[in-house]
């Protein structure tokens, strides 16, 4: 069986750089996931956007051109109705900027949690590989100590062989030597 932290088990559910954002996936904020939170947060963010503030500006600026001049007598001047509009904007636009605010500190707030895993998953793995490498090192160590000692070794062996040749070259030439 795979290990659900092992990197080939988790970039089946996200790639393999987002893996620690993976548990927090299932995070909704209080106002949930549904279809009305998803549009009051795109409205808020729609609410500062320059498209929006310019149609505004335009829409308000017909608004009192019509009625100042005269043309339509629906909202005449001080533009009740239109001071209607506003506050009934404001009243509608500050709970979804919150709403939009609240969902993004909680995705925020999960993001800085899922870091802080990365970073100390990055400092394990940083830790065992110093111990790996000082283990390792040490084994390197160790085995130039023993190829140390088998080169000595050797020498010694050479240089006895050395000797032992030359007295058995010595032996046989003064052997073989015809006595006088």
């Amino acid at each position: 069986m795979e290990n659900p932290e092992s990197p080939a088990s988790s970039t089946k559910t996200s790639p393999h750089h987002l893996r620690f954002h993976a548990p927090h996936v299932h995070l909704d904020s209080v106002f949930g996931g549904d279809w009305f939170a998803l549009k009051a947060e795109g409205f808020a963010r729609f609410f500062g956007t320059p498209v929006f503030l310019v149609g505004q500006t335009v829409i308000v600026a017909i608004w009192i051109g019509l009625n100042a001049v005269g043309w339509t007598k629906f909202d005449v001047y001080p533009f009740i109705l239109l001071n209607l509009a506003f506050s009934l904007q404001a009243a509608y636009a500050a709970p979804l900027i919150l709403l939009a605010q609240t969902r993004q500190a909680d995705r925020d707030k999960a993001h800085a949690e899922a870091d802080a895993q990365h970073r100390e998953a990055l400092a394990s793995a940083s830790e065992e590989r110093q111990k790996l490498a000082g283990c390792q090192t040490k084994q390197l160590l160790e085995l130039m100590k023993a190829n140390t000692e088998l080169t000595e070794m050797t020498k010694e062996l050479s240089q006895r062989i050395e000797t032992l040749t030359a007295e058995m070259h010595r032996r046989l030439v003064i052997e073989s030597e015809p006595k006088v």
